[in-house]
């Protein structure tokens, strides 16, 4: 029987592909296997490695940091095993990703700055999450810290997500978990102050917000035109800082009436000299 040239291709890819199934389905089977079992073990490693760093009371961002590496070690090492089993040369391949990796690395130079601060933030701890801290320009309270950026929550309920990179290097305020309040509030020179600011220390002590283990600071700042200006200077929450300022404010001006402590405004006298008679009469 002719057997047409066509007929004859397709029987011989036909077979050459039935012996490279023979030949490597094998070692192929075993290393999807191996893949798996290293994206398995990886999973566990990691998630064993974050409940006993939880345990040693480790901040969340190295928990995180520490459990990646882990389940990243975990997985190249099965992932190499998987390739010794194809017969895979590692060295060449090696060196070939350090290569390729150095390209990279021009490439993304911005990328691995952030990952680099990240790493500094994370070991240097400048901050915290649930801190209140101010930075290039924003402040908010601590979200999340993670490699590449750190997330802050805004007294607005927004959210502000900061590169590392712009945070390392600059200048850093961290309020920490409390905040202390700067008010003033005047009072008449006629004022009986030991009263005042008695009837000041009483509305800061039965304010919800203000943080009553920590000592307020109160007394007399400033002698101005018409009034005696006091400092009022408790510490709240951080996240009580917005609302303690409009209660506290409005607190002090109804005790101050309760009391009948006057809060002066300004005014001026205006007096005529030499004036005629007409002016007089006006």
């Amino acid at each position: 029987m002719w057997n047409s040239p066509g007929l004859e291709t397709v029987e011989h890819t036909k077979q050459a592909l039935i012996d490279l199934g023979l030949r490597y389905g094998p070692r192929v089977l075993v290393a999807v296997l191996i893949l798996l079992g290293g994206i398995f073990v990886s999973g566990r490693a990691s998630r064993a490695a974050g409940h006993w760093l939880t345990r040693m009371r480790i901040e969340p961002p190295l928990q995180k940091l520490l459990s990646r590496v882990l389940a990243g070690a975990v997985f190249v090492l099965f992932l190499t095993m998987a390739l010794q089993n194809l017969g895979v040369e590692l060295l060449p391949l090696f060196a070939s990703l350090g290569v390729a990796g150095v390209g990279l690395s021009l490439a993304a130079q911005g990328v691995l700055g952030n990952l680099v601060a990240g790493l500094t933030i994370i070991f240097t701890q400048p901050f915290r999450i649930g801190e209140w801290v101010a930075m290039i320009g924003v402040e908010g309270r601590v979200d999340a810290i993670d490699l590449f950026s750190t997330t802050l929550s805004l007294p607005d309920r927004s959210k502000v997500v900061v590169p590392n990179r712009k945070i390392v290097g600059e200048v850093l305020h961290n309020y920490g978990a409390h905040r202390q309040l700067s008010l003033s509030v005047g009072v008449a020179y006629s004022t009986d102050l030991p009263k005042a600011l008695a009837v000041l220390r009483q509305v800061l002590a039965s304010s919800g917000r203000v943080v009553q283990e920590l000592e307020p600071v109160l007394g007399v700042v400033a002698l101005g035109d018409s009034a005696i200006q006091i400092s009022v200077r408790p510490w709240v929450a951080v996240t009580d800082f917005q609302l303690a300022i409009r209660e506290l404010n409005q607190a002090i001006v109804e005790a101050f009436r309760a009391q009948r402590i006057d809060i002066p405004f300004p005014q001026s006298e205006v007096r005529l000299l030499g004036a005629g008679s007409d002016v007089a009469k006006a």
